[in-house]
């Protein structure tokens, strides 16, 4: 039987056995609707509330400050759409975002800048960093809003979002940051890190899909783009999913007692599969910053190679990789984040995202490379750029 191995975990993560027993009495014992009055609702409303604690203890929050939601994708709409709406009548209509963002922030911040807003898309440098002197060169007398990736989803530069937080609180700006791939991975406290809007997903930390949250720290004026039932304090009416949430919260439990041993585990496996490919195969180069980066990731291009033949080759092996974003992986665009650190068309299109999990181990690593090694040396071969 063919080898069944995962290496995409940064696109989402299966979700942990604890997690999924914390969940089954929500299904169909604690079913209740969390706004009904009665003790069904009421006992579904209890768990709502004690995993909003463990989640806020997690990131160092208050609990009146997380808002739960559907995905990352909601919550970082709902930051940047949410906090420019509820601004512009202060003549607060510019907004800053990273040109290595998720598409979901790149694309709200598109539409707003439809609406009538001000939007800059701030480089960064070859790693993908954003250089604090640019941004704050960048900051004008209208901003409202700065939104910096903490973890970038493709390449795992993690940002130094202290010092962004830092100057955001120091230039009387809001600061936003997608946490949806470092949470877990990198310690988070919204309060010294001077953060007042922070997104992050269950599915990616061994949870469900269909949980994230919004943290919007207390005084922050956000407007709603859901309008209903007065949910989440109002500002996100929508039935609350209890089960996926509550595995969210255990999935955030989990983390607080095994995630240093994990990350110890994940970087050392990083480091070997980094080393092994770069001195396996000629023609190859690291993207992202070499130490600052997510635990799980590595990113690699490979020369004369396309990076949708190597995905679907390493498939028929069992091995399963991204070529990028799990959101954008199915668009011909070379990556906007690889062509935003210098990479060329050709050089983007020739990547893959390679990312490391929890039940990933060390045979895992040394079947991934050879088979890689087997598959790009056939690739090289067919490639009519003809690697030499």
């Amino acid at each position: 039987m063919r080898k069944k191995i995962y290496l995409d975990y940064a696109a989402t993560t299966p979700i942990d056995p604890r997690v999924f027993k914390a969940m089954k009495p929500y299904f169909s014992q604690d079913f209740g609707n969390t706004m009904s009055p009665h003790s069904f609702g009421q006992r579904a409303n209890q768990a709502l509330e004690k995993s909003r604690k463990i989640i806020a203890d997690f990131i160092k929050a208050n609990p009146e400050e997380i808002f739960f939601t559907s995905s990352a994708t909601e919550s970082n709409n709902l930051a940047l759409k949410g906090a420019a709406f509820a601004n512009k009548y202060r003549g607060k209509n510019h907004l800053i975002v990273s040109q290595i963002e998720h598409d979901c922030v790149l694309e709200s911040a598109n539409w707003l800048k439809e609406q009538g807003f001000e939007v800059t898309f701030l480089p960064v440098d070859r790693y993908g960093l954003v250089k604090i002197n640019e941004l704050e060169k960048a900051i004008k007398n209208n901003t409202v809003l700065v939104s910096i990736i903490h973890g970038n989803n493709e390449i795992g530069t993690t940002q130094d979002v202290s010092a962004v937080g830092k100057l955001c609180r120091k230039k009387g700006v809001y600061f936003h940051t997608d946490a949806s791939q470092s949470l877990g991975k990198v310690p988070l406290d919204v309060k010294k890190m001077n953060i007042d809007l922070l997104t992050a997903s269950s599915h990616k930390i061994y949870g469900p899909k269909g949980a994230a949250l919004l943290f919007v720290r207390k005084g922050i004026a956000i407007e709603p783009i859901l309008h209903g039932g007065g949910h989440e304090s109002g500002l996100r009416s929508s039935t609350s999913n209890v089960a996926a949430i509550v595995g969210f919260a255990k999935a955030c439990e989990i983390l607080l007692n095994e995630g240093n041993k994990e990350n110890k585990k994940l970087t050392n496996l990083r480091d070997l599969l980094i080393k092994k490919i770069l001195t396996s195969i000629k023609g190859t180069r690291l993207n992202g910053h070499p130490k600052r980066r997510l635990s799980n990731n590595i990113n690699i291009s490979f020369a004369d190679v396309e990076g949708e033949s190597l995905l679907l080759e390493l498939d028929f092996y069992g091995i399963a990789v991204s070529t990028g974003s799990a959101c954008s992986s199915k668009t011909l665009k070379p990556s906007h984040v690889l062509t935003a650190i210098g990479l060329k068309p050709q050089e983007a299109h020739g990547s893959l995202r390679i990312s490391l999990g929890r039940f990933t181990k060390k045979e895992d690593i040394d079947y991934f490379v050879k088979t890689l090694i087997t598959t790009v040396t056939k690739l090289r071969k067919i490639s009519p750029f003809a690697y030499g």
